[in-house]
């Protein structure tokens, strides 16, 4: 009797350290970021902007905005590195588009493009196609939606779900990202977009609330996951802060203090500097990586 009471309780521990290791050994954070952090006269990226990215560490980005310098590809690379470090991959709208998206992966992009937005003359519908770990790849568009009207902005979402439904494969993860200009959450341009990713929140915040533009009032950016990515979703957690829903991040929020100790290198003027219109927006999920660990052969006990 004794025995099989040592027995019992060691396989219930095995169950839980079975379990503990799975969880550990197969899932990987991955950050997603929608970054319109231009600044000064010519919709271009500065130190501030750079500062921020360095600070929230993103593993994907994406960018609106994509102006550094002259554009030379040796000027994107060093923008790139000094941002977020070696070895990073990126994509940029190709073409003369005066303020093109983009997108930035830790993980190599393994396959991307542009979707013409017939509304608008500057920029288009970036999208890239990533191998991050595990066996599910991940499909973002960056995307730069107009600030005429909640009309033009309606009209810019029916295409861009129309692009997706046409071209995107159904085994990938999804995110759609960037600056949208939205008034509000329930815009006509929010609620095409949720045929193909979901909308309805909770949405990402920090202690001002969950608006994205330079005044707090709108929810002008966002990081939009498909069901099957939400699912995954999991605390921002960066230094001493979590933020269960994701961050929206203003360094004017912030004591230098707690910038030094938690978001270094930021400095506590750059969501506030001049030109600088809009605050970046973070998620975090922990999908499946591979293995789980060893298997446990249970008949030995």
């Amino acid at each position: 009797m004794f025995k099989k009471v040592i027995s019992f309780s060691l396989f219930l521990f095995l169950i839980e350290l079975a379990a503990s290791a799975a969880h550990a050994a197969g899932t990987s954070r991955v950050r997603i970021m929608a970054g319109n952090l231009t600044s000064g006269n010519y919709q271009s990226y500065e130190e501030y902007g750079i500062r921020i990215f360095q600070g929230l560490d993103p593993d994907v980005v994406l960018i609106q905005e994509f102006n550094v310098g002259g554009n030379t590809t040796g000027e994107i690379n060093a923008f790139v590195q000094a941002a977020f470090g070696a070895g990073y991959d990126w994509f940029r709208e190709p073409g003369s588009d005066q303020i093109p998206n983009g997108i930035i992966s830790r993980w190599p992009i393994i396959a991307s493009g542009q979707w013409v937005d017939d509304n608008v003359s500057n920029r288009d519908f970036a999208w890239a196609r990533i191998d991050i770990p595990g066996d599910v790849d991940l499909w973002v568009v960056s995307v730069h939606f107009l600030t005429t009207s909640a009309t033009n902005r309606s009209n810019q979402a029916k295409d861009l779900v129309e692009s997706i439904e046409g071209d995107v494969p159904a085994e990938v993860f999804l995110v759609i990202g960037g600056d949208l200009n939205t008034g509000s959450r329930s815009e006509s341009a929010v609620q095409r977009l949720s045929a193909v990713v979901e909308t309805s929140g909770p949405y990402p915040s920090d202690s001002e609330g969950d608006g994205t533009n330079a005044n707090r009032e709108k929810p002008y950016d966002w990081v939009l996951p498909e069901a099957d990515l939400e699912a995954y979703s999991t605390d921002v957690k960066i230094g001493v802060f979590t933020f269960p829903n994701g961050l929206v991040f203003d360094s004017r929020v912030y004591t230098q203090n707690e910038l030094d100790a938690n978001f270094s290198p930021v400095r506590a003027g750059d969501s506030g500097i001049e030109g600088m219109q809009h605050m970046a927006v973070v998620r975090d999920f922990l999908v499946p990586s591979g293995s789980a660990g060893p298997m446990v052969d249970w008949a030995l006990y």
